[in-house]
């Protein structure tokens, strides 16, 4: 179950989360980073380090973020 990246996220953009990263699934435009589905090994480095709480497991993403995960997954198509 990959990591999402959450609304929190939109405007901060602090990379703590990209810096973490083994496996270097974590990019961004402008507006936040997203995590990619297909890469992402689910070690749950980046959660820990997100300075605004914007990542969860994609199983744990709360109900008023959970259209986060399809817009990670669509920043990689």
């Amino acid at each position: 179950m990959a990591y999402v990246i959450t609304s929190p996220c939109k405007d901060e953009k602090a990379a703590e989360c990209v810096e973490v990263c083994p496996v270097d699934c974590i990019h961004g435009d402008d507006e936040m980073y997203y995590i990619d589905p297909d890469t992402c090994i689910e070690c749950g480095a980046c959660e820990p380090v997100c300075p605004v709480e914007a990542i969860y497991q994609q199983d744990l993403v709360p109900d008023e973020e959970k259209e986060y995960i399809e817009i990670n997954a669509n920043f990689y198509k």
